[in-house]
């Protein structure tokens, strides 16, 4: 049995990796690749994944236009409901908090820790993140340090610097500021 993460809230599911498809998405910050099985998301990555199916058209086209409006700076919610098909439960606690986290604000490492129920746990919140299966749609890119820099990023920290500034700019197009 896999959680699945469905109103803020993780639910247990079971999934074949045979049922698994991924499709491809020219995004302004790179191709992105989108795993479905049927209309639930497992994930949302940077690189090509390892023992899915390809298939052009496999992602359900409401989501294909959240991801659209999400970079044309129209959208700043996703409804897709995601199934993780790994992790621990306290990576799977941070995965969640991230939703939390309103678009085109920030926060940090120790205040997805005290939602995830261990203040004390930054560094694996960190770790966490890092191994986040479904980027941009739960927003890992939003969590930075107490000190207001940047930190890391899976993907690259340009990548998270663009997806940090196309939600502050569209804020101040939108007037959402």
């Amino acid at each position: 049995m896999m959680p699945r993460l469905v109103g803020g809230e993780l639910h247990l599911y079971e999934m074949r990796k045979t049922s698994l498809l991924y499709d491809k998405y020219d995004s302004p910050v790179g191709v992105l690749y989108l795993t479905f099985s049927g209309k639930f998301l497992s994930a949302v990555s940077f690189s090509k994944p390892a023992d899915v199916a390809y298939k052009k058209g496999g992602v359900p086209k409401s989501f294909l236009k959240e991801m659209t409006s999400y970079f044309n700076g129209t959208n700043s919610e996703f409804t897709a409901e995601i199934k993780f098909l790994s992790g621990t439960d306290f990576e799977k606690k941070v995965w969640s908090c991230l939703k939390k986290i309103p678009y085109g604000e920030t926060r940090t490492y120790g205040w997805v820790a005290e939602k995830a129920g261990n203040p004390a746990a930054t560094r694996a919140v960190g770790r966490a993140l890092s191994k986040n299966p479904v980027a941009i749609i739960l927003p890992c890119h939003r969590v930075i340090e107490s000190d207001g820099s940047t930190g890391g990023y899976s993907s690259g920290v340009k990548i998270k610097i663009r997806l940090l500034e196309l939600e502050y700019y569209s804020g101040i197009n939108t007037g959402k500021d």
